[in-house]
């Protein structure tokens, strides 16, 4: 049986350190009703002595959450460890957790301290906190940086006080995977009454390696992980909790441990922080970020819909996602684009998918991702599509303050390219003067309408426009990334169907006079 890893989450804690990402005293409670659903086992509720609206976010959190153990940060002084108190006094399950650094770079120059004094201060403290809880976690703050042996003394020295959980904390980010390992495991095999509390272990990303060490103590036999949702934290960040959780649920085989988190929680969980503290979440950040179930290479999508697990170690459902994302652009094969169209509920003849599948392609080289509306686009232009008298070739368009708006239009008229220049009030306007002119057809404008079809910069414009001449009236689509050559679209799609209109009416009247 896998052993069960503790989760202690602490966003609202040093996850609220990162520059910008503070929150309220309402924020913090929604945030922790949320850790709650995810199954975190401890929430770090902040750091009671801190400031009232700290304190106020861990006495409520500890009274109106319920499940998780709810801990407050303090300092290895007596007036902080009075102040968590009286935080968590009416919490079911509260927890202090005290902390001094043990590093002699920390000792000499930010306490002033020897290392006795250290130890002795350490130990004073932990007995205190027990004098109010009885789970108390203590932490020798930049504890890779310290001499190891006076470490292994002073972890030995506040279990023996009453300390339950130890917690070794890479305070910068210093260490690596196999040293970190080591460290765990020298603690495990050395210290007396070792057995007799959970070690723990909080890793910070100053050098990208904080899962990675983690993970590894885990290994060497930590029973706990502090880490924040998306690594939120003092400034590179803290171990990513939806990274430690998945990297032990996806590898259960090689770690031989698991959590008990909600991993279903996750995604909602990453939304949340990420809107309420306004830090966004890197695309490619892995399980949550907006590519991590995103396919966009032709093979690796064709593989996909054939066999999921040909490129998916870890299903997105299994995180809060409803399914992985085919992202349509110029790499992709016609295999997922016919794939997306069917899941769109449109069914195409092999015609009109090459046809639709062009189109796709000379759109994909002008925008980095193509979405759903940009396909029912394609598909709604193919399928209006008429015979084409009138056909695009090439378009110019000069226009600017106290510039006269210009047009250079070169169609193809039944087999035969014509261009024109002209102008008009606009630009639009220009364009259209100038394809009448070129076409020599006197329809008149009834709409014209303009809409993005997608967000960004690179989205597509869509143009309808109706048109009527001699009692016909029809309407036209265009689509494109640039909103002037949708218009010319837009408008010749029109001319065209008017065109076969008033020929399918000529050959009818015919009809009727032969008749």
């Amino acid at each position: 049986m896998a052993r069960i890893i503790r989760i202690f989450d602490t966003t609202l804690r040093d996850g609220e350190q990162s520059p910008g990402a503070s929150m309220n005293i309402e924020e913090k409670v929604l945030v922790a009703k949320q850790l709650a659903r995810l199954r975190v086992d401890i929430i770090e509720a902040g750091f009671a002595y801190s400031s009232p609206g700290d304190f106020e976010a861990v006495r409520r959190i500890g009274q109106e959450v319920e499940g998780p153990i709810v801990c407050s940060l303090a300092r290895a002084r007596v007036e902080d460890i009075d102040r968590a108190w009286e935080a968590l006094k009416g919490a079911p399950r509260p927890r202090i957790h005290t902390f001094l650094s043990t590093s002699d770079i920390h000792l000499k120059y930010q306490f002033r301290m020897t290392r006795d004094e250290a130890l002795k201060r350490a130990v004073e403290m932990v007995r205190h906190a027990r004098g109010y809880v009885d789970d108390v976690e203590f932490s020798p703050m930049d504890a890779t940086r310290s001499d190891l042996a006076y470490l292994c003394e002073v972890v030995e020295a506040v279990i023996e006080a009453g300390a339950t959980t130890v917690n070794i904390p890479d305070t910068v980010g210093y260490t690596t995977p196999q040293e970190f390992g080591h460290i765990i495991q020298t603690l495990r095999t050395t210290v007396r009454g070792c057995d007799r509390a959970i070690l723990s272990v909080h890793c910070h990303n100053d050098l990208g390696l904080a899962v990675a060490n983690s993970l590894a103590a885990v290994l060497a036999g930590a029973g706990q992980v502090e880490c924040t949702i998306n690594g939120i934290g003092e400034r590179a960040g803290n171990a990513s909790l939806e990274e430690i959780v998945m990297g032990l649920r996806t590898r259960a085989d090689f770690y031989q441990a698991d959590t008990n988190i909600q991993t279903e929680e996750i995604s909602k969980t990453s939304r949340l922080v990420s809107k309420i503290t306004g830090m966004v979440v890197q695309p490619n950040k892995a399980i949550v970020g907006a590519n991590a179930f995103a396919h966009t290479s032709g093979i690796h999508q064709d593989g996909l819909l054939k066999e999921k697990r040909t490129y998916e170690i870890m299903r997105p459902e299994s995180i809060g996602l409803t399914q992985s994302r085919l992202v349509l652009g110029k790499l992709s094969g016609r295999h997922a684009f016919r794939e997306q169209l069917a899941k769109l509920g449109y069914s195409l003849s092999d015609e009109e998918i090459n046809a639709a599948f062009d189109r796709f392609k000379r759109l994909a080289d002008q925008k980095k991702e193509m979405f759903e509306e940009d396909l029912e686009a394609i598909v709604s232009e193919t399928a209006t599509r008429v015979p084409e008298r009138y056909t695009l070739k090439s378009l110019q368009v000069q226009s600017g303050l106290r510039q006269v708006p210009t047009a250079t239009v070169e169609l193809d008229v039944n087999g035969q390219v014509m261009k024109e220049t002209g102008t008009g009030d606009g630009p639009v306007d220009a364009v259209y003067r100038t394809i009448a002119a070129i076409t020599k057809t006197k329809s008149r404008l009834l709409a014209y309408a303009v809409k993005a079809i997608t967000g960004g910069t690179d989205a597509q414009g869509e143009v309808s426009v109706r048109l009527e001449q001699d009692d016909e009236i029809v309407t036209g689509n265009g689509a494109d990334t640039d909103i002037i050559v949708a218009s010319a679209q837009a408008y010749l799609n029109a001319l065209n169907k008017l065109a076969l209109q008033l020929e399918r009416r000529a050959q009818e009247g015919k009809k009727i006079q032969t008749c």
